[in-house]
C-alpha cells in the first residue's frame, strides 16, 4: 500500500468542524479524506496509507488517542496530529508521550494548523516531545501576538520584544526561530543581565588571544557562533552604554570584529532582542541610545500578561499539571473545573512563570489523583509574607539614604529566599543592579546567592 502524497486524514464527529478543515487543507493542496468517528477511520487506514493524519480525541465511537496508537504501530512515519478541548489539554501531553506528533487545543486559527503541519512533515512524523519551548494557549490576544511573529519570521528583520518578566518571551524568540528559514541553523541566546559588565563584550563578540589578561585562547563570541541562524539579546535593557555603539555597528553592518582583533567576520543573522522594560522609556532617560533602540525596533511585538489571558489559564493549568506529574513519575492528575476556575481569579503578577511553579508545587505535594479547590484554598489562604518598617526606629526621618537601601535590599533578599532574580522583580531594578548593590553594601554573598 503506496502512500499518497500530500493526503490526509480528518476525523472529527462534529460535520462543521470537519467540513472547515477539509476545505482548508484542500486549498492548501492536500487530498483529504475524512471520517465521522475513530471506527471509519480505521477502515480508511487500513485502505489508504496517509502521511498524515488529524484526528479528534474524543468522540462517541471511540478514543482518538487508540487511533492515533493504531495508526503509528501500522506505520511509525505517519504523522499524527491530536485536536483537542482545554479540558482534556492533558490527555494531549499524553498523547504526545504516546507517539503523536503535536497537538492544538480548540479554537485555532487554520493558520495555526498550517504552522504545525509544516513542522510536524519536516520531522518525518518524528514524534515531538512536549517540552519548555511551547507557547500554550489559544487566547485571541495570544493568538494576535502569534501570527505578527509568524509573518515576521517569513522576513529576516530585527524583531523587540517588549512584555513583562514571566509571560515567555524566549518561548516566543524559539517560536519565531522555528517558523523562519533559519530553523535549522544555531539558535544562540544570551542574557544581558547575567553576564558581568567586563565579560559581556567578549562574549558577544569574541577575543583573540593576548587580547586581555586571562585570554589564553582565542574564542567566537555569540555573533559568530549564530552565523546564519537567530541571536537573542535577552534583556537589552541591560547592555552597558559603552558596549552599545559596537553593537548597533554589527546591526547596521553584519560584520563584527573580535576584541584586539582588526579584522572583521561577516555575519548573516536575524537579531530578537527582549525587555521587561519600556526601551523608549529608558532613551528619554538617557540609559539607552536612541539610535539602537529605533535599529532593533523594526518589528515591534509585545507579549500579553497572563491576566489579558484568562482563556488560557485553565489550558496552561493542565498542561503543567501533566507536565510534572510526568516528571515526577504519576499519571496527570484531574483538575476539577472549580479549581481552574478559581486559577482565573488570581492575578498572576509573575504571569505563566509564576503559574508553572504554583502548579508544581501543588501537583508535587498532593498525593491525589484529583486536584479541586480546595488545593486552591490551602495555598491562596496564606497570609502574604511582609516585612514592616522596623519597629526600633532604624528607619525614621532622617536616616541616610543609603542606609534605607541596603536594609531594603536586604529585606527584599530575606523574603525572596535569596532569589536575587524574585528580589529584582519586586524592587522593580534590574538583576545586574542587584549584584551591583549586594557588592556595594558588603552583602555575604553566600547567604544571598
Amino acid at each position: 500500500m503506496n502512500p499518497q502524497p500530500r493526503s490526509v486524514l480528518v476525523v472529527d464527529d462534529e460535520p462543521g468542524m470537519r467540513m472547515a478543515l477539509k476545505a482548508n487543507f484542500e486549498r492548501d493542496g492536500w487530498q483529504v479524506e475524512t471520517a465521522a468517528g475513530a471506527s471509519e477511520a480505521v477502515r480508511k487506514c487500513a485502505q489508504i496509507r496517509f502521511p498524515l493524519v488529524v484526528t479528534d480525541v474524543r468522540m462517541p465511537d471511540g478514543d482518538g488517542l487508540e487511533l492515533m496508537r493504531r495508526v503509528r504501530a501500522a506505520d511509525a512515519s505517519t504523522a499524527v496530529i491530536v485536536l483537542t478541548a482545554f479540558g482534556t489539554v492533558a490527555q494531549a501531553v499524553q498523547a504526545m508521550q504516546n507517539g503523536a506528533c503535536d497537538y492544538l487545543t480548540k479554537p485555532f486559527s487554520f493558520e495555526q494548523l498550517q504552522s504545525t503541519v509544516e513542522r510536524v512533515m519536516r520531522t518525518g512524523g518524528h514524534v515531538s516531545k512536549p517540552t519548555q519551548t511551547e507557547i500554550v494557549g489559544h487566547s485571541p490576544a495570544l493568538m494576535r501576538v502569534l501570527d505578527r511573529a509568524r509573518l515576521a519570521a517569513q522576513t529576516d528583520a530585527d524583531i523587540l520584544v517588549e512584555a513583562e518578566s514571566g509571560t515567555g518571551k524566549e518561548l516566543l524568540a524559539r517560536f519565531i526561530h522555528e517558523a523562519s528559514h533559519r530553523r535549522k541553523k544555531p539558535f544562540i541566546a544570551v542574557n544581558c543581565a547575567a553576564v558581568p559588565e567586563q565579560l559581556l563584550e567578549s562574549e558577544l563578540f569574541g577575543h583573540v588571544r593576548g587580547a586581555f589578561t586571562g585570554a589564553t585562547a582565542p574564542k567566537s563570541g555569540k555573533f559568530e557562533l549564530a552565523n546564519e541562524g537567530t541571536l537573542l539579546l535577552d534583556e537589552i535593557g541591560e547592555m552597558p552604554l559603552e558596549l552599545q555603539p559596537k553593537l548597533l555597528r554589527v546591526l547596521q553592518e553584519r560584520e563584527v570584529e573580535r576584541l584586539g582583533d582588526t579584522r572583521t567576520i561577516p555575519v548573516n543573522i536575524r537579531i530578537i532582542a527582549t525587555t521587561n522594560v519600556s526601551l523608549q522609556g529608558m532613551v528619554e532617560q538617557g540609559r539607552f541610545r536612541a539610535d539602537l533602540y529605533y535599529r532593533l525596533n523594526v518589528i515591534p511585538l509585545t507579549l500579553p500578561p497572563l491576566r489579558e489571558r484568562l482563556d488560557d489559564i485553565p489550558v496552561l493549568g493542565e498542561y503543567f499539571a501533566a507536565k510534572f506529574a510526568k516528571q515526577a513519575g504519576r499519571p496527570a492528575p484531574n483538575l476539577h473545573p472549580d479549581f481552574l476556575s478559581g486559577l482565573q481569579q488570581h492575578a498572576w503578577p509573575g504571569n505563566a512563570r509564576e503559574l508553572s511553579n504554583f502548579m508544581r508545587r501543588v501537583v508535587t505535594m498532593s498525593n491525589d489523583s484529583n486536584i479541586g479547590a480546595e488545593h486552591l484554598a490551602s495555598e491562596f489562604s496564606r497570609p502574604p509574607v511582609v516585612k514592616a518598617f522596623p519597629a526600633n526606629g532604624v528607619w525614621q526621618a532622617g536616616t541616610p539614604i543609603r542606609e534605607l537601601e541596603r536594609q531594603l535590599l536586604e529585606t527584599t533578599l530575606q523574603l525572596t529566599g535569596g532569589n536575587r532574580t524574585h528580589a529584582a522583580e519586586m524592587l522593580g531594578i534590574s538583576l545586574r543592579t542587584i549584584r551591583n548593590k549586594i557588592r556595594e553594601f558588603g552583602l555575604p554573598p553566600r547567604r544571598y546567592a
